[in-house]
Parts: structure tokens; sequence; C-alpha cells
């Protein structure tokens, strides 16, 4: 069991959405279909929500349950959604992919 609430969600998003988690620079994910940012509490997320700065296609906070309110509430006017560690949207993002 990972020991980490990052690691953790990591691992649950890689499995469920099938796809690989990048541990270099940039976004934790980055597909062809959205950019994702993982982001353990809710003092990290303006963080997170820095890291997805740049991205032309639509991009997510992924966030454990417990702090999917708290992600939805500083995410309300940005094009950022919200993703819970399930890959559940719980905030569809409304960047449009180029």
């Amino acid at each position: 069991m990972p020991k980490s609430i990052h690691k953790r969600v990591t691992k649950q998003i890689e499995r469920k959405r099938n796809i690989k988690y990048n541990p270099g620079k940039g976004v934790d994910f980055n597909t062809p279909n959205f950019a994702g940012e993982v982001e353990p509490n809710k003092e990290s997320l303006s963080g997170g929500m820095r890291q997805l700065q740049g991205y032309k296609k639509p991009s997510y906070i992924i966030v454990p349950k417990n702090v999917v309110r708290e992600a939805i509430d500083r995410t309300k006017g940005t094009t950022v959604g919200v993703m819970d560690e399930t890959g559940k949207i719980r905030k569809r993002s409304t960047r449009k992919k180029t």
C-alpha cells in the first residue's frame, strides 16, 4: 500500500483511467485528452492550479474525496475541473481540446 496520499491517488487514477503517472516536471498526468494534477490536501490546491496553467486541453485537479468540496469551491469561475480519486469528474473542465 502506497505511503502517501499523493501516491495512493496516482495509483488509483492510473488503474481506473488506464494512464501513466508522470513523475518528472510538469503535471502528474498528461494525456491527449486531459491534463491532471494530483493534490492531496486543500492547502496545495493553488499550487496545482498553477501547474495546470498553459495547458490547452481539459485540465483537472485530482483530489481525495474529502477535498472535493473545497476543490470545487476553489475552481469556481475558472476553466479548471475537479476529478476525485476514483477518476470521477466532479466539476467538468471548460477548456476546449485544441
